[in-house]
């Protein structure tokens, strides 16, 4: 395979043992954005390569079709798949999604302990569910047992003071600006020991 065009090497194995055809890219032109990627020199990517630094900027300026050996010489120096080398760099994705709430415009829950409102309500397959919550409840014996659901959660007290009660942990107070990210497998409740319902912002992972 010593001198073979690069161009035809054009198939690129799966995992699974399927391969896929990708259209030809620019060797040089590839290598040369991956070592600039990197933010090193010609010098730095040669020497990281076991090649001479002529060698590479041959390669790079399409002067020379390199060995087997030297593609896996840099692939090995860029920390790629020989395979790699050929194939074009992903498209950029841009997701532009945004959902705005005014303040009070939630949909609200009332439960005998919380009073949730739902945040961002409109957006669908979200990684996260924020509501903001007035907490009800005075005392843990107001609650039927733990909360425990799947996902982490950040809990933030925005008014009031709460004391936070975990099935692993001692209870802590917490006061305005106060904050807690805990395991939401973990049994949880929140109460308010200020004069007021206290109210908090909640956010939880979803999967």
């Amino acid at each position: 395979m010593a001198g073979a065009d690069p161009r035809s090497l054009m198939r690129v194995a799966r995992a699974d043992g399927s391969t896929d055809h990708v259209a030809p890219v620019d060797l040089g032109s590839r290598v040369r954005e991956l070592r600039r990627a990197r933010d090193w020199t010609l010098e730095q990517a040669a020497r990281q390569a076991g090649l001479a630094r002529s060698t590479l900027s041959k390669i790079e300026n399409g002067q020379m079709s390199p060995t087997y050996d030297a593609l896996k010489k840099l692939a090995v120096g860029l920390g790629i798949s020989v395979p790699q080398l050929f194939t074009p760099a992903p498209a950029p994705q841009v997701n532009g999604r945004l959902a705005l709430l005014r303040s009070g415009e939630g949909t609200r829950h009332l439960t005998a302990t919380y009073e949730h409102e739902l945040l961002a309500e409109s957006l669908s397959r979200k990684r996260m569910l924020p509501y903001r919550a007035r907490v009800r409840a005075r005392s843990l014996e107001e609650f039927e047992g733990w909360v425990r659901h799947e996902g982490e959660e950040f809990l933030y007290v925005l008014t009031g003071r709460v004391r936070l009660y975990t099935e692993f942990y001692e209870p802590v107070d917490m006061a305005r600006g106060d904050s807690a990210y805990y395991d939401a497998a973990m049994g949880h409740n929140v109460v308010s020991v200020s004069q007021d319902d206290a109210t908090v912002l909640w956010v939880t992972s979803l999967g």
